[in-house]
């Protein structure tokens, strides 16, 4: 393999290379990859909004609404559409949603900044949409997608959270130019940069920090004044009662 070519992260998507931990596979490895390699699928074309300011949030727990969905990600920027995906027969989340931004800057800052992030007790996975910014994407329920888990046997390498290793033929100066690649690759695209006019400041991490923290106060006083006001209601209601029945 060239490695000028090489990259730890899928340029095109072919379901044989992903489902090669290094591309260097001939054949397939399990049924998953040769339904995908079979398929036919085009991405829909009833979805709306621009993808290169749409993200994909995955790993999602299953009691996560919408509302909070909102509330996290507008931190990145101001929101334009937000959809958490439900079973279209009970209503059920399927654990993951779409953000749309109204500005790419505020996209490449979510998918950079948001993913990992721990929402109602799950961390969750957050990237770029895929199925219109990649070419040739199969999605996971034909046999495609960067998912997958050891348990199944179905791993697929090429993607954010799963990059491809680099292949162990060759000479060690080659593998050790791999290893320089896809470490070089990671710093340049995943880390906070000081050059980089997009990088979240640690100022804004601690804004961010403080304004959970005042949500949260202020929900802890609005419930606080709910319930004094019951009480208030409650005492009022009981002096009336007593007044009647003198």
């Amino acid at each position: 393999m060239d490695q000028n070519t090489w990259s730890p992260i899928a340029k095109i998507y072919d379901p044989l290379m992903v489902g090669s931990i290094d591309t260097t596979d001939e054949e397939p490895h399990d049924h998953g990859i040769v339904r995908a390699m079979n398929s036919k699928y085009k991405p829909n074309k009833d979805v709306v909004g621009d993808p290169h300011k749409t993200i994909f949030v995955a790993r999602l727990n299953p009691k996560t609404a919408d509302e909070t969905l909102h509330d996290e990600f507008s931190f990145f920027g101001e929101i334009k559409n937000l959809r958490l995906v439900r079973d279209i027969v009970t209503g059920i989340s399927k654990c993951y949603a779409f953000v749309e931004y109204i500005d790419e800057k505020s996209a490449y800052r979510a998918q950079r900044d948001g993913n990992k992030m721990v929402i109602d007790g799950s961390e969750i996975f957050v990237d770029f949409e895929l199925e219109r910014n990649l070419k040739g994407w199969i999605p996971r329920r034909l046999g495609g997608g960067f998912g997958g888990n050891k348990e199944s046997g179905q791993l697929r390498f090429g993607g954010k959270d799963r990059p491809f290793r680099p292949p162990i033929t060759g000479n060690s100066d080659t593998r050790n130019n791999f290893t320089s690649d896809r470490s070089r690759f990671r710093e340049e695209s995943y880390n906070d940069k000081r050059n980089d006019k997009y990088s979240v400041s640690k100022r804004d991490k601690r804004d961010r920090s403080k304004d959970r923290s005042s949500r949260s106060r202020e929900k802890r006083d609005r419930s606080r004044d709910r319930n004094k006001n019951k009480k208030h209601n409650h005492d009022r209601d009981r002096r009336r009662s007593r007044s009647q029945d003198k």
